[in-house]
């Protein structure tokens, strides 16, 4: 039997990842009509809030952007490293980048990394032209056993802003680390 099944995944070197806040993070971008519309139109909704025309009297006070739009803000600007390119080389590189602002859980690094899924809790739109942040931390890093041997599930909790500091959405992510 491997090391790690008999001594357990979840030392505290790993529990010590578990609630600190990264450092907010700027979108590269703010909220913009062309973008709002290519993703309207790549999740094929064409609500007429999402577009320039929409009535400042209406529900939303003008034009807004769906609401996980926010969530996929978020893009390297021209200019900077690839993170993905960086590795290229590296044949032991599985593609898992953390997220904005998280350190690498060394511990579980060598480890390969499945979705586990995603949960969204939705406040407010997002208006043309707002800046939004983010910042995320690992809620929560536990082990669970199953019949096919030992799950280490990362939860990452990620909170996205206006530059205002309103809260437009919550999102937790599982991420599921499991031994070859």
């Amino acid at each position: 039997m491997p090391h790690w099944k008999v001594l357990g995944m979840i030392t505290d070197d790993v529990r010590a990842y578990i609630g600190p806040w990264s450092e907010v993070e700027i979108a590269c971008d703010p909220v913009e009509q062309g973008a709002v519309r290519r993703f309207a139109q790549a999740i094929m909704d064409d609500d007429p809030d999402y577009g320039p025309d929409a009535d400042a009297g209406g529900r939303y006070g003008g034009p807004v952007a769906p609401p996980l739009f926010p969530n996929h803000m978020m893009r390297r600007p021209f200019g900077t490293p690839d993170p993905i390119q960086e590795h290229a080389a590296d044949p032991g590189f599985d593609g898992a980048v953390p997220g904005q602002g998280l350190p690498v859980i060394r511990p579980l690094a060598h480890l390969p990394v499945l979705n586990g899924g995603s949960e969204f809790e939705f406040f407010r739109y997002a208006r043309f032209g707002e800046t939004v942040t983010v910042r995320q931390r690992y809620a929560d890093i536990h082990e669970k056993q199953t019949g096919k041997g030992t799950m280490i599930l990362v939860v990452i909790e990620t909170e996205l802003h206006t530059g205002a500091g309103d809260l437009l959405l919550r999102a937790r992510r599982t991420l599921i680390r499991r031994a070859p």
